[in-house]
């Protein structure tokens, strides 16, 4: 009997021991869900309470190592975000007044920080979406270099690791470090204010906004360079950050550069081959392409043209060109007369030989092969795209059309020595060996 008391004892013990365990892994799992849900809106929220981003940062980061602490006594709270802004402003005045004896500063602060806010907020989500609207243009501040606007945003609105944002611009993680590192000192140095900018100020804030997310998001759909033809983490994260700022701020410009991402992403799934090959648009498998987004990002097209009368921006232009590709149940039955017009549109508003360069290869589809590459060998004639791999593929992909062999040749050399993407060096090379053939 007393053999079997101890078994069972034993038995109760382990079993509790396990249920302590799983208690304790199940715990783990739900504060990484809400640190995936809300870590950047906490953050952002602290940032403006705190006045620094690292502070801000080293609040978070004492924010969720309290939740590992105290939740599995005390359960998680009815409003997780709420609690973790109170617990990281709580952490950083604790942390300020330890060093006040070092630094006299740090008292003050910590007492204005104290002062100036309460312990126990509401933090609403107007106000959350407030300050991630603060953060963003923040981060997008036009007295910061195009570079550090981009890795800043990724870095404190995106939450990416410094390594994935090196790895997505081909640079070292030191390097990256220290571009982030210099962009807070020029915001904290410079007193760059933690605010949306004025009436007055907005237009010009907010071209600079849309501009670093369309920047991210290109890099996202279609990569500089690399093995494989598209980043979807940036690209994904460049339409999370076109759907806050469309929640936020629903302006015309927004809708169209929401919708213009959705509409490039649909096709994504049909770009490349199970082996990573390109696969240009006219060879694509449709049924492959996201109806959702399409239907999402046509709606919205349609509300950014409603919403202002000419001229138009170029994200809501771009994204008409792009709906239209979307809504040609073939590559056949695309209307290219309406595209070339909207190209035509797109070129007043955008004068750019980028621009000109996608309305010849229009025009070559509306009226053939010789009427785009007359217009593209205008565009080498000045000068310009002579180092874009595109004007020398798309000059070489119209030669072949004509069976002008030997100048297709010369030209599919060019982009090869110029691109830096694998899958389009292959795609290349197949051209060439096709045309050896």
């Amino acid at each position: 009997m007393e053999f079997k008391s101890t078994a069972a004892a034993l038995s109760l013990e382990e079993g509790s021991a396990l249920i302590s365990d799983n208690a304790a892994e199940h715990m783990r799992k739900t504060v990484d869900a809400v640190y995936r849900s809300e870590s950047r809106r906490v953050l952002a929220t602290l940032i403006r309470v705190l006045g620094d981003f690292d502070r801000a940062e080293d609040a978070l980061h004492e924010a969720f190592r309290a939740a590992l602490e105290q939740w599995p006594k005390d359960g998680v709270p009815a409003n997780p975000r709420a609690w973790l802004v109170s617990a990281g402003r709580f952490k950083a005045i604790d942390a300020m007044r330890r060093r006040a004896r070092f630094d006299a500063l740090q008292a003050e602060l910590a007492e204005r920080i104290e002062a100036e806010t309460k312990d126990e907020l509401d933090w609403g989500e107007e106000g959350v979406a407030d300050d991630q609207l603060r953060l963003i243009f923040t981060c997008c501040h036009p007295a910061l270099s195009s570079e550090a606007r981009m890795a800043l945003t990724l870095r404190e609105v995106c939450g990416l690791t410094t390594e994935e944002i090196a790895r997505a611009f081909l640079t070292t993680p030191s390097t990256l470090a220290q571009r982030i590192v210099r962009a807070k000192a020029k915001i904290r140095e410079a007193r760059i204010p933690y605010q949306v900018p004025s009436q007055a100020e907005l237009p010009d804030r907010l071209d600079t906004v849309l501009h670093v997310i369309y920047l991210v998001f290109n890099e996202g759909y279609s990569a500089s360079s690399g093995e494989s033809l598209t980043r979807p983490d940036l690209s994904g994260e460049a339409i999370r950050l076109g759907r806050l700022l469309f929640n936020l701020m629903p302006e015309p410009e927004v809708m169209g550069l929401l919708a213009l991402m959705l509409l490039h992403e649909s096709r994504r799934p049909a770009r490349t081959s199970s082996t990573g090959d390109l696969i240009l648009l006219e060879d694509q498998d449709r049924a492959l392409w996201n109806r959702e987004q399409i239907a999402e990002g046509t709606a919205l097209v349609r509300r950014a043209l409603a919403a202002r009368s000419a001229p138009w921006d170029p994200y809501t232009l771009q994204a008409a060109i792009a709906a239209v590709h979307a809504e040609a149940p073939t590559a056949a039955a695309t209307d290219w007369t309406q595209i070339v017009m909207l190209y035509d549109l797109l070129l007043q508003v955008v004068p750019s030989p980028v621009v000109e360069l996608n309305r010849a290869a229009a025009v070559s589809m509306r009226d053939g092969p010789l009427a785009g590459l007359t217009l593209i060998d205008a565009i080498r004639a000045r000068g310009d795209l002579s180092d874009y791999h595109l004007l020398h593929s798309a000059r070489a992909e119209l030669c072949r059309r004509l069976g002008r062999t030997a100048d297709a040749r010369a030209s599919y050399e060019l982009a090869l020595n110029l691109t830096r993407l694998e899958p389009e060096r292959r795609f290349l090379e197949q051209r060439l060996a096709a045309l050896a053939d």
